[in-house]
């Protein structure tokens, strides 16, 4: 890539699209990174201290339209997710333990599946079921909006809509953290 400028950069990355085979969800995602790396795309991910991204999804078991806006007073604990990704199968019992011990405090837990079908993300729901708000986006309206990094993505978001934290992935060790930062936000005066 020596001596290319970004315009050069871009064509040779869209002759490349032009003659590659079919990609991988996986390989989708580390081709989106990729390409926004290119780009010179500075901030990818809604960044802490921004307003939460407007965004819509339809509630899965009701066929309900939600949106962002519907939450606004709430401190929302916004989770997107996919029937392919491994660590959202650990990710779903802690936001389930988050809703029982949380919920009472004005915590609400808004997890957007990802998935083309909503067949695709019943099956994984059928194995690890939610006992919170779980929407649909088959047309990734809200993850382009909130431009994710990766699988899965959490948002901490305040009272009056702003970003307060961001997770992207889900390990075991992050679960202390989430509930501090859910606790500090809870526990601010209304």
């Amino acid at each position: 890539m020596t001596g290319k400028g970004p315009r050069m950069i871009r064509c040779d990355v869209l002759r490349a699209l032009r003659r590659a085979r079919p990609l991988s969800r996986r390989g989708i995602a580390a081709f989106v990174t990729l390409v926004a790396m290119l780009l010179g795309t500075e901030a990818w991910a809604a960044a802490k201290g921004e307003a939460a991204p407007a965004c819509a999804a339809i509630v899965l078991d009701t066929g309900a339209a939600i949106s962002l806006a519907d939450y606004r007073g709430s401190v929302v604990y916004l989770d997107f997710w996919a029937s392919w990704c491994g660590p959202c199968r650990a990710s779903f019992p802690f936001m389930n333990e988050l809703q029982r011990d949380l919920a009472g405090k004005g915590l609400r837990i808004v997890a957007i599946s990802v998935d083309k079908t909503a067949a695709e993300a019943q099956r994984f729901l059928d194995r690890y079921p939610a006992q919170f708000t779980v929407a649909l986006d088959t047309a990734s309206a809200c993850p382009t909006a909130f431009r994710l990094e990766g699988m899965p993505s959490s948002f901490v978001i305040d009272r009056t809509g702003t970003v307060r934290a961001v997770h992207v992935g889900f390990r075991d060790k992050d679960r202390r953290e989430i509930r501090r930062q859910l606790a500090e936000v809870l526990d601010e005066p209304r």
